[in-house]
């Protein structure tokens, strides 16, 4: 089985190519470039590498929210034409689901968090157990303060990753009262491969979309959106 996997949610763009329990390539870059720059010409250079028949694909697993608006809309755009041109069924997996994933087999309880301004984080909490990734508190946006709370009551040692990780590094160091770690840079982003290798596991089971069908997660208004009614509140 050979599934594609596509992830523009957050600053890093990147591009991977699973099949069954092998990680084929990854074509990751966290740089100053827009993800329209970037994806095609990735998916491109993966596909000359690896002498891939885009046609031999089983599915695209792309990671599809929460995260960047315009990030999301890139990716989403780009896995519907692909999906629709290929007939081939897109994956939606969270993004917090992905990033979670990457710390595979963790102890204690893995937290992503994903900076998404104004004291705000996307986040979930996951745990390993066996085989399974179980999700403890489904992905969010909330306080970074609300969500140390949240932490310090279950009371179980934690590993954070994620971009929100460097921003809001002295409000964890200064509310946690748990023992906690944070990712390796090999680990504290986000990696197509892992939301291939995940986006796999619900292939298996079933659960994937037609391409048309395909709709980003963003779990809150835009900034100009909100800023919209903010506007007309004053008014």
């Amino acid at each position: 089985m050979k599934i594609l996997g596509i992830d523009s949610s957050g600053l890093v763009a990147s591009v991977a190519l699973v099949q069954d329990d092998i990680k084929v390539a990854e074509y990751t870059v966290n740089y100053k470039k827009t993800h329209s720059q970037t994806l095609m010409l990735m998916l491109d250079e993966i596909v000359k590498m690896t002498e891939l028949d885009l046609e031999d694909i089983d599915a695209i697993a792309v990671a599809a929210g929460p995260g960047s608006f315009t990030g999301l809309r890139i990716g989403a755009a780009t896995v519907k034409g692909l999906g629709m041109a290929l007939d081939k069924p897109v994956i939606s997996v969270p993004t917090c689901h992905g990033l979670a994933y990457n710390l595979w087999g963790a102890d204690g309880v893995v937290c992503p968090i994903m900076d998404a301004r104004r004291n705000q984080v996307y986040t979930g909490i996951y745990e390993f157990s066996g085989e399974e990734m179980n999700c403890l508190m489904e992905q969010d946006a909330m306080d970074i303060k609300e969500l140390i709370e949240i932490l310090n009551k279950m009371g179980k040692s934690v590993t954070f990753t994620g971009d929100g990780v460097p921003v809001y590094k002295g409000a964890l160091s200064g509310g946690l009262t748990v023992a906690y770690k944070l990712a390796p840079a090999h680990m504290n982003r986000q990696s197509a491969g892992a939301v291939a290798t995940l986006g796999m596991k619900y292939f298996r089971e079933g659960i994937c979309e037609q391409a048309s069908e395909h709709k980003p997660i963003y779990l809150r208004k835009s900034q100009a959106e909100r800023e919209r009614e903010e506007k007309i509140g004053k008014e």
